[in-house]
């Protein structure tokens, strides 16, 4: 919640030497990285790789097995607030009887929060958020009668309307048509205008290359960070895939295994 008393503090993500460990495997393996204020920030590497465990940690849904995190220059949990995070959709229950409109006023607890009614200030950050991404019309419908690509949405439409200094969304574009693709970058251009720090994880290197102004190239360790030029190499790639990465013109194309057929990165 940006409190009017209270100045805004640049959306610095820090962490020093973070390992988060699954039993005795770790996910993230030694992250020390610092993502400035305002940076949109593509995350890629292959499955299993850490991603969603990075965006989970950096909304204090685990807690790291070592290491210093900080946000604003505070501990994790400090300044969750200012934190939206946009999860996969695969991580969540449809059969839970809520509305369109109900979920996307979660993104607005913080600022009325436990005992007070949403106000109309509320309501119309919320009206605010669905136009954004025109699904007005789905308000009142239940979660498990809308497309992929209308839920998509309607995680995003929370995101908006919590009025973020950072977002953290994880494969957005899995699954979704092109409308949904489209409606998302028009809110991160929005969100660049507004100086929100953006991390979106992604498979689609060609994707990252082209839409985001920085890469961090992840498996388990950080293989490289910062513009695409510098980090789309093909030892990097190589090294972060494990596999024979060739960049043919702007494409990055994969060959996993010898006498296979090569591929590009986008699954």
């Amino acid at each position: 919640m940006r409190s009017t008393d209270q100045p805004v503090v640049p959306a610095n993500i820090d962490l020093q030497e973070i390992t988060v460990l699954y039993g005795s495997k770790p996910a993230l393996d030694h992250i020390t990285i610092s993502i400035p204020h305002g940076n949109q920030v593509a995350v890629v590497g292959p499955n299993g790789a850490g991603k969603s465990t990075l965006f989970k940690l950096l909304v204090g849904l685990i807690k790291p097995s070592s290491g210093k995190a900080q946000i604003h220059s505070r501990p994790l949990g400090g300044n969750l607030s200012c934190v939206a995070y946009v999860p996969q959709r695969e991580e969540v229950d449809l059969r839970f009887p809520i509305t369109v409109e109900e979920v996307i006023m979660m993104g607005r607890y913080m600022h009325y929060g436990p005992i007070k009614n949403p106000s109309k200030i509320d309501h119309a950050a919320v009206n605010s958020a669905m136009e954004q991404l025109g699904i007005q019309k789905l308000a009142k419908n239940s979660l498990n009668e809308i497309s992929g690509g209308q839920l998509q949405r309607v995680f995003l439409a929370r995101a908006i309307a919590q009025d973020p200094h950072i977002l953290l969304m994880d494969e957005p574009f899995n699954g979704v048509d092109v409308s949904t693709q489209e409606a998302t970058f028009e809110i991160l251009t929005l969100l660049r205008k507004k100086n929100v720090t953006v991390m979106v994880s992604t498979h689609d290197l060609n994707m990252a290359a082209s839409k985001f102004e920085n890469i961090m190239l992840l498996n388990h360790r950080i293989i490289a960070f910062g513009t695409p030029e510098t980090v789309m190499t093909p030892s990097n790639l190589a090294d972060a895939f494990g596999s024979q990465v060739f960049l043919l013109g702007n494409t990055a194309m994969v060959d996993h295994c010898c006498g296979h057929e090569d591929h590009e990165v986008n699954e």
